[in-house]
């Protein structure tokens, strides 16, 4: 038999995979370079948490899903609230992804102290001044899987910024595009 002819063998017993650990996943996926957003909630629920796992759903409906750890003070915001804002940072914008990002922050609003923001017509979420954009979003459902929940959003209204580009997210690090030669 060639190894053409033992690859398509169904008696062949395939490998069992071992189990990919919270670190050697987490190492991995670093090398995935994502956006930078700041998710927030408003009204009594104001809060904000810096989020890379964040992404477009549908565009019909217009709905986008972010994931938040169970553990996260944001989890429990975002589901009372029901109603958030993500607005999707530039790359000058660093300083606002870290101090959202700071677990040992005040929380409440006192976390936006010096942080220049309005807030939402539909959510009263914070819109955050200079982000590149943001989109205003209802909680439409959510699904918990592991440690985090999937929660989805539909989308109410959305708005741009300034011009240029965004912040990225890798290797551990933030970053910014590099400028594109033509």
């Amino acid at each position: 038999m060639n190894s053409a002819s033992a690859e398509l063998d169904s008696s062949a017993s395939p490998s069992v995979p071992r189990r990919v650990g919270p670190d050697r996943l987490r190492e991995v996926m670093s090398r995935f370079a994502t956006g930078v957003t700041v998710i927030t909630v408003g009204r009594e629920h104001l809060h904000a948490m810096t989020a890379n796992a964040f992404s477009s759903l549908s565009l019909e409906p217009p709905s986008v899903l972010c994931s938040v750890g169970h553990g996260a003070v944001m989890h429990q915001a975002l589901t009372s609230a029901g109603r958030f804002a993500v607005n999707i940072l530039g790359a000058e914008q660093e300083p606002l992804a870290r101090h959202f990002a700071d677990k040992k922050r005040t929380l409440g609003a006192a976390q936006f102290d010096g942080v220049e923001w309005r807030p939402g017509e539909h959510t009263g979420a914070p819109l955050l001044s200079g982000s590149l954009a943001w989109l205003e979003c209802e909680l439409t459902a959510a699904h918990a899987f592991g440690d985090h929940t999937i929660f989805i959003g539909t989308v109410l209204e959305v708005g741009s910024g300034g011009d240029g580009h965004g912040l990225l997210f890798v290797n551990g690090a933030f970053g910014r595009p590099e400028p594109s030669v033509r």
